[in-house]
């Protein structure tokens, strides 16, 4: 007698606990059986999932919902860096934010994570040579979830953008792993030069809401970025900088700011 193959979900641990939320959810709440099974139970894996999502969430009247499918299904199955970010994303947003309790949440509500990954698949399109679609992929992510991520920059894994509005990451810009940062904050340049114009984030820092980093400059590891703060110099590994225009303020105050999600600059600050 033949052995049977194990399933996916006995190979996969985070995919099987996706599995197992949705199936869950859908007894909490029946009314949401049509989107767990046709976003979730319906998948055979996490790739599959999420390159559903991607064209579900940008498709138009401009491209449709399958053209979409078929480049996201493309991009998954020829760089399963991919499916390895995603899963460190969702980690770090489910580690980091005290309002994800599931991991079905950001996959399904989070439009942080979910554009995060549309970033993702824009990138390997520009990366592959396919600037144009790389471009409309970038526009629709700005559309629908109001993020607008050049599908150039790089960015590593394990990335938490929480709440996501108005997000902008331009052109150049460079972002570690294990970065950490709310609501409208901008990796941008200062004025119309070209070439290398943006900044370069390192891993572990954390960036607050409505912080504004301009031009190539470079955020050292570990460091963390005071809400409202505008960032025009090189910040040192492992410091807080606060201020308009920013400034060190003091050390970071622990090891991991990414990780800790600890704004307040007492806990790290000097007088």
């Amino acid at each position: 007698m033949a052995e049977t193959k194990p399933r996916l979900t006995e190979l996969d641990p985070v995919w099987k606990r996706i599995c197992d939320e949705a199936a869950a959810a859908v007894i909490d709440e029946p009314l949401l059986g049509g989107l767990m099974h046709s976003s979730l139970l319906h998948h055979g894996g996490l790739d599959d999932a999420l390159a559903y999502r991607f064209a579900l969430k940008l498709s138009s009247g401009e491209m449709s919902e399958q053209l979409l499918r078929e480049i996201a299904d493309a991009a998954y199955a020829d760089d399963p860096g991919l499916g390895k970010a995603a899963r460190a994303d969702l980690m770090a947003v489910y580690d980091r934010d005290p309002a994800c309790h599931r991991f079905i949440q950001p996959i399904l509500f989070f439009k942080g994570f979910q554009a995060l990954q549309a970033y993702r698949v824009g990138h390997w399109l520009w990366q592959s040579g396919r600037l144009d679609m790389a471009y409309f992929v970038q526009m629709r992510v700005s559309e629908a979830f109001g993020v607008d991520i050049h599908p150039a920059a790089r960015l590593g894994q394990g990335i938490m953008i929480d709440h996501a509005h108005s997000i902008v990451i331009g052109e150049t810009a460079v972002v570690g792993d294990n970065v950490s940062m709310l609501h409208s904050v901008t990796l941008g340049g200062t004025g119309k030069e070209e070439g290398d114009r943006h900044p370069k984030i390192g891993n572990g820092v954390l960036i607050g809401a409505g912080a504004k980093v301009l031009g190539n400059i470079t955020v050292g590891c570990c460091s963390r970025i005071a809400a409202g703060s505008v960032v025009l110099q090189d910040v040192p590994p492992k410091s807080t900088v606060a201020g308009v225009p920013a400034r060190i303020v003091g050390e970071a105050g622990c090891e991991q700011p990414s990780v800790m999600m600890d704004h307040r600059l007492a806990s790290g600050s000097q007088n």
